[in-house]
């Protein structure tokens, strides 16, 4: 029994890894790596949630969260005014102004680069892959 509950246990988490929360299902993802890590963003009105798929051993909140904001205000265009969750799963609330509403993006993927300035500024450039 074993041998086979292992195997199918093992099949079980690995498909979990990238399912979306139940307020973002049904919504098409883009993948966007900034820094080392890479996100499944998804965007549902002025909420986004950023799913971390790469492996990095024990990531500090520190440390993945400035790449996440990154990542969401790249691909909803508008600024994270919120920022909850973990190193794995990250839920924003989204600033768009009262001009712009946030775009719902199609399936594209972004590389970018995050350059530090200092000051706790960065440079981010992305150019979408294709």
């Amino acid at each position: 029994m074993m041998r086979v509950a292992l195997p199918v246990l093992l099949v079980l988490t690995l498909v979990a890894c990238d399912t979306p929360g139940p307020g973002f299902r049904g919504i098409d993802p883009v993948r966007i790596s900034v820094g080392k890590s890479t996100f499944d963003v998804r965007v549902d009105g002025r909420r986004a949630q950023a799913i971390r798929l790469n492996m990095e051993w024990a990531p500090r909140p520190a440390a993945v969260a400035p790449r996440a904001v990154a990542a969401i205000e790249q691909v909803s265009g508008c600024r994270v005014a919120r920022l909850d969750g973990d190193q794995a799963v990250i839920l924003a609330k989204l600033e768009c102004g009262t001009d712009t509403a946030p775009r719902r993006p199609g399936p594209r993927a972004f590389d970018c680069e995050v350059e530090p300035l200092g000051g706790g500024l960065a440079d981010l450039t992305c150019r979408p892959v294709i």
